[in-house]
């Protein structure tokens, strides 16, 4: 997430910078023929330029830098393409949909309709601190199907994601999953029809099987678009090596991959935030106009999704499927298994199926040495990821305990749900801060804040949120007029409902360190051909979130809910001591690894070896 100086680079979401001496790419998409121009003006087909991410090494326009300007350079991002801007915007219309429909499932499955509404689960006007509801399913119900929408949104992106390797690619993958979405659109649109008939299916008890319906359907739909959207933004990206550069003020610079990418995610991160922040707007529709408009407000978003794929098609760097790559992954983790006998903290894991270790043994495999270091890489990324479901727990609460303890508290006309989709808005205003302001005064300063300690810094923002949720909750229970038995309660704390902003801009600042440098992470650490699936991994940690939430759903009922906030508190203190311990390391390592680094050190290998022949030669002929 690094970002550079501020007069080199603009606020995150605004800036493409111009001002260098050098041009700062190899390859231009000719938009109207769909052919690559190169500098030299050889043309390649579309087709080409999708093999590769780095088809051009051309020193004088990338110089690489020497050990000295690697150590004194500062260090910037390099531009980012305009195909990445518009992916960008596909997120956004993608993620407004997403969450705009489902910031008002737990009203609309847990809350009865509401006497004196208009009978489309809009409140009655006399009533502000009332909520918007339709099926009174209560709040157990309703925890449990918002954590299984989740559980089944982060879980699907596994198959998703390998069917995107292996099988069809990432682009077509991200088509399909729009269409489905749009079938659960239009499904939900029959569900909450505008005019008459919605009261008439919701006041009749019937609208929960066209609901369900759509319910299962968007998941499955938002499940295979969701890992591919990330890895082929950052394709756009296509010469993801270091070089320097001259700005126009005549400082040189070092360019970065990792600053590059870090940066791309953070823009990125934001934009999904942009399109979760249309949910605020929704659950107003809601509360006051019922919920035919507030599922009809995100359908109209996202039916802008097939127009702007239409117009990209041509002009995005597209990655065919190589299903080699998840083979061969498997085929040396395994084998890593094997050698070790079962054995995971074996000091000689991975060393034991390297090809150099393996030939001195007289047997010969098909993968590389960096095959395996892809392999190792990839598999420490992902024991990182197992901290994270933890962490989500403290992000927001267990289930739908911030909905419930906004509804027991004075809203004075707010929605009950209001602030919890306060968390887009936090990270839209804290993103470019820190991008354009933080990061850079560390690196001016020469603070060291790397991959492990973002995350770390990010664990122990949201154990703080977890605490304050819990403080707010005893709060509510001792001035509820029905005391440890609120959420029930036909009346309301005296609390105001905004008291849970520090809970959830704390949760919201903790994602830009937690999931940002995630994605950093899979990517990086990832074969070139499995980075879908890797970031699907990532992804799955939600969904294995929602199940640690689906276990405690029976927890999360009054008098207890002070413990829905507390406990996980506690369990992810313990957590992220534990991480520091295991994986500080990280910190230090390479961000990407590439082919000819290890072609090099085989190449230095085989002198070493021809010389030391050499030498016994020579002794065995003097002797």
């Amino acid at each position: 997430m690094a970002a550079n100086h501020v007069e080199a680079e603009n606020v995150v979401g605004l800036n493409v910078h111009h001002d260098v001496v050098e041009p700062t790419t190899v390859d231009v998409v000719d938009a109207e023929k769909g052919q690559v121009v190169a500098k030299d003006g050889v043309v390649a087909t579309q087709a080409d330029s999708v093999e590769s991410s780095s088809q051009v090494v051309d020193l004088e326009l990338y110089p690489p830098p020497t050990e000295e300007e690697r150590k004194t350079l500062r260090k910037v991002y390099d531009t980012v393409p305009w195909t990445a801007w518009t992916l960008c915007f596909v997120e956004l219309a993608e993620r407004a949909s997403y969450y705009g429909v489902k910031a008002v499932f737990n009203n609309f499955i847990q809350f009865p309709l509401p006497e004196g509404g208009n009978g489309a689960g809009a409140i009655d006007p006399s009533k502000p601190n009332s909520h918007a509801g339709a099926l009174g399913l209560g709040l157990q119900t309703a925890s449990a199907l918002t954590l299984l929408f989740t559980f089944l949104a982060y879980v699907i992106p596994i198959f998703g994601a390998w069917w995107a390797d292996t099988k069809i690619g990432r682009y077509p993958a991200i088509v399909v999953g729009v269409l489905i979405g749009g079938v659960a659109h239009v499904v939900m649109r029959i569900a909450e029809p505008v005019g008459g008939a919605a009261p008439a299916l919701l006041q009749a008890g019937k609208g929960a099987a066209p609901f369900l319906i759509s319910f299962f359907v968007l998941a499955i739909g938002a499940g295979i678009f969701k890992p591919n959207v990330a890895p082929t933004l950052i394709d756009q990206y296509q010469y993801q090596r270091e070089y320097t550069k001259v700005l126009k003020s005549g400082e040189k610079v070092l360019v970065d991959p990792e600053t590059t990418i870090s940066h791309i995610l953070l823009i990125f991160y934001a934009f999904v935030n942009v399109g979760a922040f249309f949910s605020i707007a929704v659950v107003y529709i809601e509360k006051y106009r019922g919920f035919w408009l507030a599922f009809l407000a995100p359908g109209i978003v996202y039916f802008v999704l097939p127009i702007l794929l239409a117009v990209m098609y041509k002009r995005l760097i597209r990655k065919p499927p190589v299903g080699s790559d998840l083979t061969r992954f498997a085929k040396i983790s395994l084998a890593a298994v094997k050698k070790s006998k079962g054995n995971f903290f074996a000091k000689d894991f991975w060393n034991n199926v390297k090809p150099a270790t393996l030939a001195e043994q007289g047997v010969v495999v098909s993968y590389s040495e960096k095959d395996v270091s892809d392999a190792e890489r990839t598999w420490q990324a992902v024991q990182i990821f197992l901290y994270i479901p933890v962490w989500n727990l403290n992000d927001g609460g267990v289930g739908s305990v911030q909905s419930n303890q906004g509804a027991a508290m004075t809203s004075n006309g707010a929605p009950n749900d209001l602030l919890n989709n306060f968390n887009p808005l936090t990270i839209i205003v804290v993103s470019p801060i820190m991008g354009e302001i933080v990061y850079p005064f560390l690196r001016k300063k020469g603070i060291k804040f790397g991959r492990i300690d973002r995350m770390l810094f990010g664990f122990f923002l949201a154990i703080i949120s977890g605490v304050i949720g819990a403080i707010v909750q005893y709060r509510v229970y001792e001035t509820s007029p029905c005391g440890y038995q609120a959420s029930t309660c036909d009346d309301v704390s005296p609390i105001s409902i905004w008291w849970q902003i520090p809970n959830v801009a704390l949760g919201a600042i903790s994602e830009i360190f937690v999931n940002v440098t995630a994605y950093e992470l899979a990517y990086a650490r990832a074969p070139e051909n499995m980075r879908a699936t890797v970031i699907a991994i990532f992804l799955f940690m939600t969904a294995l979130s929602s199940a640690l939430g689906e276990i405690l759903v029976p927890a999360i009922v009054d008098p207890t809910l002070i413990w829905a906030w507390a406990a996980p508190a506690i369990a992810l203190f313990v957590q992220t001591v534990i991480f520091w311990w295991r994986h500080r390391h990280v910190n230090d390592e390479v961000f990407m690894t590439y082919k000819e680094d290890f072609e090099s050190t085989a190449e230095d290998k085989k002198v070493e070896e021809t010389t030391a022949d050499e030498n016994k030669a020579d002794e065995k002929k003097e002797g």
